[in-house]
Parts: C-alpha cells; structure tokens; sequence
C-alpha cells in the first residue's frame, strides 16, 4: 500500500513569503498531520526560488526567496513538479537557481528542463514495492514551452505524451498525469481541457490532475479513469475576497499492489496565515458544490455546455474588457501589450476562449447556455468571503 498526496499551485510570494520564510510548520495548520500521513508528497511549485531579474510576460511575474524551500522541507514534499507558466518567470537563470534549491534539499522534480528530452522526462516514484510514473505537462504561455534547443516546460502535446502513456503501462504499477491548464478562476474547464484528458484517459492514465484555475472544479471518470480538473489554489496567496479563490483541495491517494486506486478529495480554505481544514460544516457544504460542478462534466454535451456557460456569462462586455486592457497596456509598455496580445493567439486556454467566443458572437449564440451553468459562473465571479 502507498498513498500519495497531491498538492497543487504553491508560490512562496505575497504575504505568505514570511510565513514561509520563518514559520513553515505553523503555516500549515491543522494540514500537516494530515499531509505527513501521507508516504510520498507531490506539489506544482508555481514560483522560481530565485532574485534573478523578472520577464515580461502577458501576465503577473513572480519569485520566491530560496529561503522559502522550508515551506517545502516541512513537510515534507518529496516532489516538486515544474510544467506551469511561472517557472521561468526570471528566464533561465531563475530555473537553474531553483533546480539548485531543490536538488540541495533533496526534493525531486519533472515537468521542465535544460531542453524539450529533459522536460519530457517523467517522475520515477519507487515506494512500498510499486512504481509510479507522474507525467507532466504545461500549456507553455509566453513561450515558455522546451525545445530541443532551449529549457522550458513541456508543453502542450497530447497526442505524443497519450503515445507516451500507452508505452509506459509496461514500465509502471500506476501512470498519474498531471497538467498546467484552462481558463484561470471558472467553475468549469475549458472543453478542450475536457476533450485532451478523455484522450489522455483512454490512453492508459491511472489518474488525471488538472491545476492552474485558481479555483476548485470538479470531476469525471473517462472509464475508469478519475479525473480532476482543478484542485485550486494550494500554498498560492491571491489579494481577493472572492470565497473561491480561497478553497482548494488536495488528493489523498491510495495505491496497492493490485492495481486499487482510491483518491479523496480534501478540502481547505486558504486564509491570512495559511491554510486550514474545513469543519464538518464547511466540508459538507463543499462536496455538495463538488458534486453540482461534476454533474455537467460526464458526458460531451452537456460539457460543453458548461464551457459556453462560461462565454455565455462574460458575453461580448467581456472580450470587449480585454482587449481595452491589451491596448491600455500597450500604450504604456508596448512589450508588455505584445505579450498580452500574443498569448491570447497562441496559448490554448485563450486562443480558445477567443475562438468560441468570437464565433458565437458572430452567430448570434453567445447568450445561448443552461440558466444554472451560468447562474454557477455568476456565483463563482461575485461570491465573497464572508467577514
């Protein structure tokens, strides 16, 4: 028997960098008895651990102080996994300090590299009798996508990593995919995020973890394969009051030798001073949001129509927002407006967003969606921690 857990986006910034900078233990609260139950800890470590100079990109850039890693070593997490769109947020000398921090403290890690064959490379887990290969991806914004030549993360390329999956069965007890996508801070995924893990379900995947929303979603099982679209934010600090923003969940995972998998979701709210268990209360409140953002999830249609809850909801005020903020940020710093505008025409979960939406736009479809999809979208975007 062994069980995992799986952390999501965790960035020593903001007002959790002291916390975790002199206090790791006590940021966890009621958390870390639970999490040092586990045999083997996973995190996406969403942040560089260096003070090399900051990029310019289409969104917010960020590092964490090295001294931070006690966040980690704390737990402690075994593995930190790199495919997300902030590892190199200070270019290729920010990845090399952080791979340096992790390597000092003994803390594994896949999902980028020194070029597109390391990226590639998935996380060996060997542990209680089993083996377990955790595969990596990203949608690699800003052009921060490996190549053969140049570090990065692994990009977007399901089809080669479903090829992958298929060959790794014979190598593995168990194959875990853990992907860096969607449409940051909505109730449901993007239906190209849906349509990429049933792909990679049917190749063979074990078990399927989405982040990057920023807020929880829900899941499905593609056969027997469970899938979660985004467990939301972890140790990842947000200056907002919107509730969603501030739950999250991690996975418990249960492996055995007879090719058993049972996965818990575990919930948490993320406040001032870290992160802490929900009551009994909270928590049955949160499973019932879970199981009312799973339900449209389990079959093509009705998935999509979530997703077009999502365009339905922000309609055409919202491109209109956006490109007003893209222009706006032009004129101020047009290297800054140019990466805005570039990663809406080839990042997935934007160029996406702009192509449904645009299209319905055009054809007169944009409002058309479920009332209680978008009612849920609505609830998601106004929602607000109570005081």
């Amino acid at each position: 028997m062994l069980k995992i857990a799986f952390c999501a986006d965790f960035a020593p910034i903001r007002k959790f960098a002291p916390l975790l900078e002199t206090a790791p233990e006590a940021f966890y609260h009621d958390l870390l008895p639970e999490l040092r139950r586990c045999d083997y800890k996973i995190v996406n470590l969403e942040a560089p651990l260096s003070a090399a100079k900051l990029i310019v990109k289409s969104g917010a850039a960020f590092a964490g102080n090295a001294n931070c890693v006690g966040g980690l070593t704390c737990v402690p997490f075994d593995a930190a996994l790199l495919a997300n769109n902030h590892t190199f947020d200070c270019g290729e000398a920010g990845f090399s300090d952080t791979v340096k921090v992790l390597e000092a403290n003994h803390i594994a890690y896949a999902g980028a590299g020194e070029d597109l064959a390391a990226a590639r490379k998935a996380l060996v887990i060997e542990k209680n009798g089993l083996r377990i290969g955790v595969f990596s991806l990203s949608e690699g914004e800003d052009e921060k996508g490996a190549t053969p030549v140049s570090a990065g993360v692994r990009p977007w390329e399901v089809d080669l990593l479903a090829d992958e999956i298929a060959a790794a069965k014979e190598k593995f007890d168990f194959v875990i995919v853990s992907a860096h996508c969607g449409l940051e801070y909505q109730p449901y995924p993007s239906f190209y995020v849906w349509e990429a893990f049933q792909k990679l379900a049917a190749a063979g995947a074990d078990l399927i973890v989405g982040h990057h929303p920023h807020v929880p979603q829900g899941m499905n099982r593609f056969g027997q394969t469970p899938v979660f679209f985004s467990l939301g934010n972890f140790g990842f600090y947000q200056p907002t009051d919107l509730f969603y923003r501030k739950i999250g969940y991690y996975l418990e995972i249960e492996l055995d030798g007879k090719a058993q998998l049972r996965v818990k979701p575990v919930p948490y709210r993320i406040a001032d001073d870290g992160l802490h268990l929900l009551t009994a209360e909270e928590s049955a409140s949160f499973f019932h949001l879970f199981d009312a953002l799973s339900r449209p999830l389990g079959e093509e249609k009705t998935a999509r129509e979530a997703w077009h809850a999502v365009l339905a909801y922000h309609r055409e005020a919202g491109f209109e927002e956006e490109l007003k903020r893209i222009l706006e940020a032009w004129k101020i710093a047009p290297a800054k407006g140019a990466a805005m505008l570039r990663n809406r025409v080839l990042c997935m979960q934007h160029c996406t967003q702009w192509r449904d939406g645009l299209s319905r736009i055009v054809d007169g479809t944009i409002g058309d969606a479920p009332a209680e999809y978008v009612d849920m979208v609505r609830h998601y975007h106004t929602r607000k921690v109570e005081k």
